[in-house]
């Protein structure tokens, strides 16, 4: 699932005057570009007839890799679109995202799955990544065709917005998948505790009158799969974790040596279930807000290690379903051009390892790390975000790529914003503005 086709145009480059923020570290360096690879890396390199693009007081990385992106199509392109979406992600600094699969037709057959990666290529903005959902129309019960999918790319599969609830089902496709060289990534969410849940349950739902969705729906499918991934021998990618105990699990089952990886979202790590209290359906999300002490522990995993990668879940929705009541509104919120900024704002960390969380730690996951996340040495794949880590901004829904609005972040300021982001060694954003359509 290469992306061939892209309509940018490749041209030699050469990025000066930057600091380059990869696996090793940061250092002063150039990059030279020829033919969508890195043939260069120095200090002070020559240019010639090369397009060039100026860093200086700015940082060079490897393109962001998101593991967790709705892009709405097939079925939903009111909502968002595969060119829409991923434009979006291109303009945020990712040059690989990872498309989940509750679309309409569900990602569980090599049609569906081919036909969202040529829409991918076809737009030509980044990477789009098909998962495969884990059980057929994700209802959990009959798995997937899973070594076909394999067959044609499909690295990670989920069943993502509706975590399997049969035990035995799960198992199952653990042992296939460990079988295959693929990974599972659950959304870990056990139903029989959520059903009609709109918030986190605790002392702002009890106050608001709001049927409330508990830590421990999350928690008892995380505690369940790590132990399958103890039985079988597996590794499990968990998405989204919103919980402090979620996090002690996973720390835990980490010290064991057990194959466990997980993300958090942005939203998981700055916002708290007080949000709610307007009643207000852009801060609703699956898995729910929860308390400043959930996000501190959030946060505390993605800074000692324990959580491994920031994903997204940009979830957009159109604004008439968002201004449905509380209850009927759909969770999600848009996350991609917005992660940078928020993430920055929010943990107390280098910027050495915010980024491998950004990219090279995903890319690994995803299974991508042949061409994304990659280190600034001549050979690479041309991947890359240059980013201005002073530049201050204020979200405006309108200003952004989506074509739904449902941001919870509008008119909040942040720092830190990407300038340029080169996929596969075409520029697909330019000076902060998406430059092939």
């Amino acid at each position: 699932m290469s992306n061939p086709g892209c309509a940018a145009v490749v041209e030699d480059i050469v990025i000066t005057g930057g600091t380059l923020v990869d696996q090793s570290g940061s250092r002063r360096g150039d990059v030279r570009i020829r033919d969508g690879y890195i043939v260069e890396v120095g200090e002070s390199l020559a240019v010639g007839d090369e397009r060039v693009i100026e860093a200086a007081g700015l940082l060079v990385t490897p393109g962001f890799v998101d593991l967790h992106t709705h892009l709405r199509e097939p079925g939903m392109p009111e909502a968002e679109t595969i060119e829409s979406g991923s434009r979006a992600a291109a303009l945020g600094g990712y040059t690989a995202v990872v498309a989940m699969p509750n679309t309409d037709p569900t990602q569980d057959s090599v049609e569906v799955v081919e036909w969202v990666a040529a829409r991918g290529r076809a737009a030509g903005w980044c990477d789009v990544r098909p998962s495969g959902s884990i059980t057929i129309g994700r209802a959990g019960r009959e798995l997937t065709p899973m070594a076909d999918l394999a067959a044609v790319g499909v690295r990670l599969f989920t069943d993502d917005g509706s975590g399997v609830q049969d035990d035995a089902v799960m198992r199952r496709a653990l042992e296939y998948a460990g079988d295959l060289d693929v990974r599972l990534a659950q959304h870990c969410e056990v139903a029989t505790l959520t059903r009609g849940a709109v918030m986190h349950e605790g002392h702002c739902c009890s106050t608001l009158g709001l049927p409330g969705w508990p830590a421990l729906a999350e928690e008892l499918m995380v505690h369940r799969d790590i132990e399958l991934v103890r039985l079988t021998g597996s590794s499990v990618h968990l998405l989204h974790l919103s919980t402090a105990r979620s996090v002690e699990l996973v720390r835990a089952a980490k010290a064991d040596g057990l194959a466990v990886t997980a993300e958090a979202t942005p939203h998981h790590i700055s916002l708290t279930d007080e949000r709610l209290r307007g009643f207000d359906a852009v801060f609703k999300v699956n898995p729910p807000l929860r308390t400043m002490a959930d996000i501190e522990a959030v946060r505390g995993g993605l800074i000692d290690g324990t959580i491994d990668a920031i994903a997204t879940d940009h979830a957009p929705h159109p604004r008439h379903h968002k201004e449905r009541p509380l209850e009927e509104a759909p969770p999600g919120m848009l996350g991609l051009e917005t992660a940078l900024g928020v993430a920055r704002a929010s943990l107390d960390c280098s910027w050495e390892h915010l980024i491998g969380a950004l990219s090279w730690r995903p890319a690994a996951i995803a299974g991508v790390a042949d061409r994304h996340g990659r280190p600034f040495i001549a050979g690479e794949p041309a991947n890359i975000c240059v980013l201005d880590p002073e530049a201050q901004w204020r979200v405006d829904p309108t200003g952004l790529a989506s074509r739904s609005n449902n941001t919870p972040f509008v008119d909040v300021d942040l720092t830190g914003r990407v300038r340029h982001t080169v996929h596969d060694g075409r520029v697909v954003v330019a000076d902060g503005s998406a430059v092939i359509r």
